[in-house]
């Protein structure tokens, strides 16, 4: 009983340490340089750990990583506002490296605000 509660433990461990190697920081992305861009989505992917929206910004196409769905729900912005084509205002921190990428700190989608972070 006791090398199986042993066992048990060591994968868990494991797991766990796999799990938050696998979530990303946010040190990549330039805090100082906030970028405020009004694009429509190309495509939505409202999923965990972070609902993500492709747009054009600056003849790019640009990955945007925006909160966990569960936090834009309790924040009132359902999966049903998010669709491709509409056009939102983002705000957001660009990844330090040049990638085409943004750490969105809020929407404005419909007129409405809301703070992601």
């Amino acid at each position: 009983m006791k090398k199986l509660s042993l066992l048990i433990a060591f994968f868990a461990l494991v797991l766990g340490a796999t799990a938050a190697l696998a979530h990303h920081g946010w040190s990549s992305y330039d805090a100082d340089k906030t970028l405020t861009i009004e694009a429509a989505l190309k495509e939505v992917a409202y999923r965990n750990p972070h609902a993500h929206v492709t747009i054009d910004y600056e003849g790019r196409e640009w990955h945007v990583v925006l909160a966990p769905i569960n936090r834009m729900k309790a924040r009132g912005l359902p999966e049903a506002d998010l669709t491709s084509g509409k056009t939102v205002t983002i705000v957001g921190y660009p990844r330090k490296d040049g990638t085409a990428e943004i750490r969105a700190e809020r929407i404005i989608v419909d007129g409405r605000t809301i703070e992601l972070r």
